[in-house]
């Protein structure tokens, strides 16, 4: 087998109105589509991240809470790569996003920080390779 490439992330939201206003609004994800599945009282919405990934936005009634902390075994986090971090920051900040402080990774030397979606998923941004510092 050899695989080409990541081609979607599943996220259950517990809250889907919630959930879609922090991907969409704040995080600035472009809708692509959205369905409401009859059959299983559920909502999907496809999600474009920069013209190249889709996250899948999933509505259940009554999921099961997800532990995140301490680390629990399974998906880790999401990471989404931006070009100048302290502009990322700023406007999570700005649109009241609790924000990690800023850390560097001691392997490649970038930029990094972590925030939670509103069910908690840990969500990372991390400074890409060939911007600022480079």
């Amino acid at each position: 087998m050899k695989l080409l490439n990541i081609h979607h992330i599943a996220i259950i939201c517990s809250d889907y109105e919630k959930s879609k206003d922090f991907y969409v609004r704040i995080l600035g994800l472009t809708p692509i589509r959205e369905v409401y599945r009859e059959e299983r009282d559920s909502y999907k919405l496809d999600l474009e991240v920069n013209g190249q990934y889709q996250i899948e936005l999933f509505s259940f009634p009554s999921p099961p809470v997800r532990p995140s902390y301490p680390e629990a075994a399974g998906l880790r986090h999401l990471a989404f790569a931006v070009e100048n971090i302290e502009e990322a920051v700023r406007s999570l900040l700005e649109q009241g996003v609790e924000v990690e402080d800023i850390r560097v990774d001691p392997f490649t030397d970038k930029q990094f920080t972590f925030f939670a979606d509103p069910d908690g998923l840990p969500i990372e941004i991390y400074e890409s390779p060939g911007t600022k510092g480079q």
